[in-house]
């Protein structure tokens, strides 16, 4: 307990002196939500990373879907590396730092204000963005207290508090440099934990070998595969159409979440971008990658969910019988350090759209810039506090409640956002279609039930990135001068040493 102890007092207190040294760069609003655009590749890399993993997927997801898929939810690793992270980087980085620049937008509904021409817009992505981004932050705070009461054997609730209260502390004095160089720190963490966690997992199977043995010799309880035994070790395992489900949804939903978008916005230059593309995509490939391994071996360990009070107890029970002290005073520093920083980019997302986008430009347009910053950091504690309300409902499912949000927000904002950055032919009823989408589809199925949460996530998005171009095809268009206006900030010329490209040579 004292290695336990010792551990969190260091990481709370390091934690809590980067938001203290940061307050003298949050003094505007611009410094508060995206670090003053400039920060650099290492740590805009992080906070992307970190940002996209938290307790959700080290506790919630690995459990579920590793009990559910075996050694093949390792995909779902590989998608979020892959399309998550380089895909996203290459795709979205580029245009949307220089298009949001030229704009001068600094959240995702101002984003599409600018680039669809509507105030109503902005007011409906701001509402969705709130209503959506809480189930997400409660699911966090969940994972966050589930394992924090196994450690301490601590009451859940008071773990919530406790990391709500710490991660306050950090955001509402240093803003988006505190998370940035704090992700940056966590990220650290994460990559030494979920290493160390590997193999005190497969050490415990005594070995690599061993442990895939004896998860081959388990018999399948997928309705596709009934019965069959080596399934949970198989390439694609025992359901691959669900399988496919969650990768889309864990992987191209990033592309439409606003506190992974966000990022972007903040990226200091091109040396940025190159260099943040190969490290994100590194970091998600140990971190996702390795989490989802580690959690396919969760029925080496546990009889069934149920036995250790539902999906979100079977990482909790694995690691609880196989790490010393030091190790799980490692791995509760590991989750501490991915749900924080996920809360943080939660939290300043959704603080920043409130402030910005509904309390300043649609009542109070001549506010204060010091008035703006005490909103949004007043805000921000209200955000917190909600989501540990949330998080406090009895039987409320981790992965439930991530896959609602996913599904709402990437189905709403994937399309018009992707669409918007790349062809000048999106409309207005593009967008309106684009959020019945995907907030009505994933709403009506929380209601109905009618597939999978992860399922029905995934087949939103998809449905509104096919939504969105009909729709605009048949609508009316957007004055052909404006649009013209806005993409010509790709066509603006800028000057760049030989070594990046090479000099055009005048002919004749």
């Amino acid at each position: 307990m004292f290695i336990k102890v010792l551990l969190l007092v260091l990481f709370f207190g390091c934690m809590a002196a980067i938001g203290v040294y940061c307050r003298k760069h949050a003094r505007s609003v611009g410094d508060f939500v995206l670090g003053g655009r400039s920060v650099g590749p290492w740590l805009t890399a992080f906070a992307y990373g970190t940002s996209y993993f938290s307790a959700v997927v080290f506790i919630g997801y690995a459990g579920q879907f590793g009990w559910a898929y075996g050694v093949s939810a390792t995909w779902i690793g590989i998608g979020n590396a892959l399309i998550g992270s380089l895909l996203a980087w290459v795709v979205l980085g580029r245009r949307t730092r220089i298009m949001t620049k030229f704009m001068n937008a600094s959240t995702m509904p101002e984003f599409f204000e600018k680039r669809y021409g509507s105030n109503a817009i902005k007011i409906a992505a701001s509402a969705i963005i709130f209503v959506f981004l809480v189930p997400y932050t409660a699911s966090v705070y969940k994972g966050l207290g589930g394992l924090f009461a196994q450690a301490f054997d601590v009451d859940y609730l008071y773990c919530m508090i406790g990391m709500a209260v710490l991660t306050g502390i950090y955001v509402l004095l240093g803003g988006y440099m505190a998370t940035a160089i704090n992700d940056f720190i966590q990220g650290i963490i994460m990559l030494i934990g979920i290493c160390c966690v590997i193999a005190a997992v497969l050490g415990g199977q005594g070995g690599f070998t061993q442990a895939i043995i004896s998860l081959s010799q388990i018999e399948s309880e997928s309705a596709a595969t009934l019965g069959q035994q080596g399934a949970y070790t198989s390439f694609f395992g025992p359901d691959l159409i669900s399988l496919l489900g969650v990768v889309i949804l864990t992987s191209l939903g990033t592309w439409g979440l606003p506190q992974m978008v966000h990022k972007f916005y903040s990226i200091r230059d091109e040396k940025s971008i190159k260099t943040g593309t190969i490290i994100s995509t590194l970091f998600a490939l140990v971190v996702a990658g390795g989490s989802y391994f580690n959690g396919a071996f969760g029925r080496l360990f546990v009889e069934s969910p149920e036995s250790v009070g539902g999906y979100d107890g079977i990482v909790p029970a694995m690691l609880g019988g196989q790490l010393n002290d030091l190790l799980m005073g490692v791995v509760i520093v590991l989750v501490l350090s991915a749900s924080m920083s996920t809360l943080s980019s939660l939290v300043i997302t959704s603080s920043s759209t409130l402030t910005l986008d509904l309390v300043r430009d649609q009542f109070c347009p001549k506010m204060p810039e010091a008035r703006q910053v005490l909103i949004l950091r007043v805000l921000c504690a209200a955000f917190i506090a909600l989501s540990v309300i949330i998080a406090a409902i009895p039987n409320s499912l981790i992965t439930s409640l991530m896959s609602l949000s996913w599904g709402a927000l990437g189905g709403a904002f994937l399309a018009p956002f992707l669409y918007g950055l790349f062809w000048k032919g999106g409309t207005r009823a593009g967008v309106w279609a684009s959020f019945a989408v995907g907030v009505g589809y994933t709403c009506l199925n929380s209601a109905f039930g009618w597939i999978a949460p992860t399922t029905a996530g995934a087949a939103a998005m998809l449905a509104s990135m096919a939504v969105f171009p009909l729709v605009s095809l048949a609508s009316r268009k957007m004055p052909r001068a404006e649009v013209d206006k806005i993409f010509a900030c790709y066509d603006e010329p800028v000057t760049v040493h030989q070594r990046v490209a090479l000099e055009e040579e005048a002919e004749g």
